[in-house]
């Protein structure tokens, strides 16, 4: 895959933006993904009032499939060896954060591979989630390549690399977080009725 000839555009596109606008995407790319991690407790803690287990056994399963899909970009990652488009691509404007060390492979995107998991994962635990978690990962993966350390074909895959096993992988889990979840609740344990929620048996 060559896109280094977006990769350019699009770097230089950065460039020509207002320094705020540079500022706010430096932000996002480095921290965004601590979004994602506030919306899985969130999705948790409001999972806890619900009536019966799936839904915490979603809320779950969305942070554990994530985590799994990260584990798969780092195989992918060390298997590919692509060099960062900062170091590789000739005549590109400089990006505007540092450009990982040799070593830290460009594809797939690691942030586009998260993003791209929790969207789905936190989209199929909430379904209105979707009109606001989709929109963050595609714009956690713009961001890779316009601060320059992604090329354009990085992100994509990595969004798909997240987003289609986290969609098999969740409902997947679902049903057997919801027996242990129904166990947990069942248990009249003090500190695993609080991590599960009391549901509607309590």
């Amino acid at each position: 895959m060559d896109s280094s000839g977006l990769y350019r555009d699009i770097t230089g596109f950065a460039h020509a933006t207002p320094v705020w606008v540079q500022s706010a995407f430096e932000v996002w790319t480095q921290y965004g993904l601590l979004v994602f991690g506030v919306l899985f407790a969130a999705v948790w803690w409001r999972a806890r009032t619900r009536p019966g287990s799936r839904a915490v056994a979603l809320a779950v399963a969305a942070p554990v499939a994530t985590a799994l899909a990260y584990v798969l970009s780092e195989a992918v990652k060390s298997a590919v060896d692509e060099e960062r488009p900062c170091r590789a691509v000739a005549e590109a404007a400089a990006p505007l954060v540092p450009c990982p060390v040799p070593g830290d492979w460009s594809f797939p995107s690691n942030h586009s591979v998260i993003a791209g998991a929790a969207a789905v994962g936190l989209a199929l635990a909430v379904g209105r989630l979707a009109l606001l978690t989709v929109p963050l990962a595609l714009l956690m993966a713009f961001s890779r390549v316009f601060v320059g350390v992604h090329y354009p074909h990085d992100v994509a895959i990595g969004l798909l690399l997240g987003g289609l096993p986290a969609a098999f992988v969740v409902p997947l889990l679902a049903g057997p977080l919801g027996t242990v979840v129904a166990a947990m609740r069942a248990s009249g344990v003090r500190a695993v009725v609080w991590f599960t929620g009391p549901g509607r048996a309590r």
